[in-house]
Formats: structure tokens, C-alpha cells, sequence
């Protein structure tokens, strides 16, 4: 259950970053509102936030997350932008979420 629940923090972790970036990059590259940064901000805010949640020291915990923000981020490329990802895409994020698995699963002193 503790593995199930630290996955489920690392996804909700993980939409709050891309949320906070997303924003800034309609404003700067779509030129939609400059309002946008106020959600972005907080977005920001709560996933900094989020990641002090973690029960493991900081650094694993950046580490291992990398791993699913990575799949999110592909998950958010095709739900938010449309764009399906590619096989290589899909290989990529299993193999960042195998090495979130070792890192999460090795053995500890």
C-alpha cells in the first residue's frame, strides 16, 4: 500500500509541474494571456510542495520521480496536446519508470 500510495503522490507530483511549465509556454509560445502565470505560479508552489510529502530522503526522492514525470509528461502529450507518442517515446518512459523501480525497490543498508 505505501508503494501504491508514493506512485499516486509522484503522478499528482508530476501533473502539478507540467501545469506550472505549461502555462508559461502558452503565454510565451502561443501567445495566449500573461494571466496565465498566476495558476502557473501557484501550480509551481504546490508541487514543491508535494514533493516534501515523501517519506525518503530528498535526492532519492527527485530521483525516482523523474521517472514517472516523464510518463506523465508523454501522457499530457497526448491527452492536452493531441499529439500521440511514438513506440520510442513508450520504450523511453518504461525504461525511466524501470530505473524509478530500482531506485524505489533496491535493497538499503
Amino acid at each position: 500500500m505505501h508503494l501504491l500510495y508514493a506512485f499516486g503522490l509522484f503522478v499528482v507530483t508530476a501533473v502539478a509541474e507540467v501545469v506550472g511549465c505549461y502555462l508559461p509556454y502558452l503565454w510565451l509560445r502561443q501567445g495566449k494571456s500573461p494571466l496565465l502565470l498566476v495558476p502557473a505560479a501557484g501550480s509551481l508552489a504546490v508541487f514543491a510542495w508535494l514533493l516534501t510529502l515523501h517519506p525518503t530522503g530528498a535526492a532519492r526522492t527527485y530521483a525516482a520521480y523523474g521517472g514517472v514525470y516523464i510518463a506523465v509528461a508523454l501522457v499530457w502529450l497526448w491527452l492536452v496536446e493531441g499529439e500521440r507518442p511514438t513506440t520510442w517515446d513508450l520504450v523511453g518512459a518504461l525504461v525511466a519508470i524501470l530505473g524509478m523501480a530500482i531506485i524505489v525497490l533496491g535493497p538499503r543498508r
